[in-house]
C-alpha cells in the first residue's frame, strides 16, 4: 500500500534564489499546498515581489548565499518570523557555458562559491536546526550534469557533482535522525540560466513548474534521487553499468556535447553579465586577500 503523502500545510520552507525561475516556481507550488514560504534572493526586490504574490504568510528577504554569516542570519530571521525551519531548498546557482581552457579563474571561483560552498553551508545550517527537533527535509538542487560530465560545462559539472556527493554524505549522516535529504537533478529548464543553449536530441526542455512539482512530490513522499525527466535518470544509471566505450557511443547518439558547442553566446550575454555579479561577498573576500 502506498504511503499517505506528508502534509506540507503550515510547514516553514526557506528557498534560496527564489525570486525567479525554478526557485520562484517551487515557492509558488509550496505556497499552494499551504506552506509558509521564505524567499531569499540576491535581488531583494524580486524576493519581496515573489513573496507578496504568495500571500500574507510569505516572507521575502535579500540574500547573498556566498555571505555565510548573512546566510545564517537569513535562516535566523526566517525562524524568528515564521517558526522553526522544516524545509530548506538550496536552489541558488549559476551556469557558465565555455570551453574549460577559456574559463577565467574568477568564473571558476564564482561557480564554486555559489553552486557548492553555499550549498554546503546551507546544508550544515539546516542540519544544526533540524536534527535536535528530529524532523526536517533538505532539498539540494543539482543537475543531470551532477551525474555526468558535459563539454562546455566543466566547472558547472564539477560543482553539481559536488552537490550530489555532499547530499549522499549528509543522507548517510542523517540516517535515523528524522531528517530527510533529496537531490534534484533536472535536464535543462526554460529559465534565463539556459538562454542560448540548444536542446540535446530526444530530451525535452523542462518548465520550472515541472521541477517544482517534482520537489513537492519528494517532500510529500520522501525520496533521495529526483531525476527530471525520469527516463534521463534511467539512461544515466544504465550508462554507469556500461563500459566507457559504449557510454561514449550513447552520449554521442544524443549529441549532448554537440548541442552545447552550438550555444548562442550572444543570447547568453545578459544572463552571464548578471551571473558575474552574483557572488558579491565572495568577490569582496577574494579582493581583500589579494
Amino acid at each position: 500500500m502506498a504511503r499517505e503523502p506528508r502534509s506540507l500545510n503550515g510547514k516553514v520552507v526557506a528557498i534560496t534564489g527564489g525570486g525567479r525561475g525554478i526557485g520562484r516556481a517551487i515557492a509558488e507550488a509550496l505556497a499552494r499546498d499551504g506552506a509558509r514560504v521564505a524567499v531569499g534572493d540576491l535581488d531583494q526586490a524580486s524576493a519581496e515581489e515573489a513573496a507578496a504574490a504568495l500571500g500574507d504568510d510569505a516572507l521575502g528577504l535579500g540574500l547573498d548565499v556566498t555571505d555565510h554569516a548573512g546566510f545564517t542570519a537569513f535562516l535566523d530571521e526566517v525562524e524568528r518570523r515564521l517558526g522553526p525551519l522544516d524545509v530548506l531548498v538550496n536552489n541558488a546557482g549559476i551556469m557558465v557555458v565555455r570551453p574549460l581552457v577559456e574559463e577565467s579563474s574568477d568564473s571558476v571561483a564564482r561557480q564554486i562559491d555559489l553552486n557548492l560552498l553555499a550549498v554546503i553551508h546551507g546544508t550544515q545550517e539546516a542540519m544544526r536546526r533540524m536534527v535536535p527537533r528530529g524532523t526536517g527535509h533538505i532539498v539540494n538542487m543539482s543537475s543531470l550534469a551532477g551525474r555526468s560530465g558535459f563539454a562546455m560545462l566543466g566547472t558547472y559539472a564539477a560543482t553539481k557533482h559536488g552537490v550530489v556527493g555532499l547530499s549522499e554524505a549528509a543522507r548517510a549522516e542523517l540516517r535515523g535522525t528524522g531528517v530527510e535529504v533529496s537531490v534534484v537533478m533536472p535536464y535543462f529548464v526554460r529559465t534565463e540560466l539556459t538562454a542560448g543553449v540548444p536542446d540535446a536530441r530526444g530530451l525535452r526542455r523542462l518548465a520550472p513548474e515541472d521541477v517544482a512539482a517534482a520537489v513537492v512530490a519528494a517532500l510529500e513522499r520522501p525520496r533521495f534521487d529526483v531525476y527530471l525527466p525520469r527516463r534521463a535518470g534511467f539512461l544515466i544509471k544504465l550508462g554507469g553499468m556500461l563500459p566507457r566505450r559504449l557510454r561514449d557511443l550513447l552520449a554521442r547518439a544524443f549529441k549532448a556535447d554537440e548541442a552545447l558547442e552550438r550555444t548562442d553566446l550572444a543570447a547568453r550575454a545578459g544572463y552571464e553579465a548578471r551571473a558575474a555579479a552574483s557572488a558579491p561577498a565572495a568577490e569582496e573576500e577574494r579582493s581583500a586577500v589579494t
